[in-house]
């Protein structure tokens, strides 16, 4: 695949920051998305908003950081290093969320934000307090660049069940109306597919993204490395459907190479391209 262009020896590489939770088992959260980084050549810098118990078999726990902690995370970074791109994670509950929309627009105007707004785990347990719903409509995704829900997170921002082409297309517009400048929604979860249809909104037009679905238990953390590699390529000038057509082959290539990991779902693999040759 073709790979976003790496900083010279020496050279400052571009900054991009998570803004998540941390995963205990290593599969998702800030350490999918720092290996996403470092695979693709970015500095990552990490806003914890979060610490989960959790490993393979699913979420057993969590525990928030305190507000002011939060904010001065990404405070910190972007008055000393700066970020050419932010993406957030698991934000756990609606007063995360208001810090996070609070701070963002004092340090954030200009930098291209990606929502990945991270409700549930990938074996259904809860990551947002339900009440946060309403926050992440009405304070963060009016912030966004771009939002990426997968169908499960589209069923409950907007109420719409995706099963085919034209409720996907009827939850792009809506995710959109909620005011963020772009609207993803992804095919990953629509199992009647034989492909993994990602479906893109500007307020005007469509943009399609398909790829062959990877017959696999092993995708832990995928949503992360979408939203990751996104930003990344955000952060280096492209567009936003080039920067989604880049992360949805980037994600492609971590699911085909994911590995089984202790007892349940492994993760997706960006460690890959450590052995591709290019």
């Amino acid at each position: 695949m073709n790979y976003l262009p790496l900083a010279q020896p020496g050279q400052t590489p571009l900054r991009v920051m998570t803004i998540a939770g941390s995963d205990s088992g290593g599969g998702a959260g800030i350490q999918a998305d720092m290996r996403t980084f470092a695979m693709l050549g970015v500095h990552g810098c990490v806003a914890v908003t979060a610490v989960t118990v959790q490993n393979s078999m699913g979420v057993k726990g969590f525990h928030e950081i305190p507000l002011d902690i939060i904010a001065g995370q990404i405070s910190a970074v972007t008055q000393d290093i700066g970020i050419q791109a932010a993406k957030t994670g698991m934000l756990a509950s609606s007063d995360i969320i208001g810090t996070i929309a609070e701070t963002w627009q004092n340090e954030g105007p200009g930098v291209p934000l990606v929502v990945d707004p991270v409700c549930a785990s990938m074996h259904g347990d809860p990551l947002l307090h339900p009440s946060a719903l309403d926050s992440l409509r009405t304070q963060l995704f009016p912030l966004a660049t771009l939002v990426t829900p997968n169908l499960d997170e589209v069923r409950l921002l907007v109420d719409v069940e995706v099963v085919d082409d034209a409720t996907q297309r009827e939850a792009a517009r809506k995710l959109h109306a909620l005011g963020p400048a772009w609207a993803l929604v992804k095919g990953g979860h629509l199992r009647s597919s034989k492909d993994s249809p990602d479906l893109l909104y500007d307020g005007s037009d469509f943009f399609e993204f398909d790829a062959p679905r990877v017959d696999t238990g092993h995708d832990h953390g995928a949503g992360d490395t979408l939203a990751a590699a996104t930003a990344c390529a955000l952060a280096h000038g492209h567009s936003v459907p080039d920067a989604v057509a880049f992360a949805k082959t980037w994600v492609t290539e971590c699911i085909r190479n994911a590995y089984p990991l202790g007892h349940g779902h492994g993760p997706v693999n960006p460690l890959f391209r450590l052995s591709d040759g290019d």
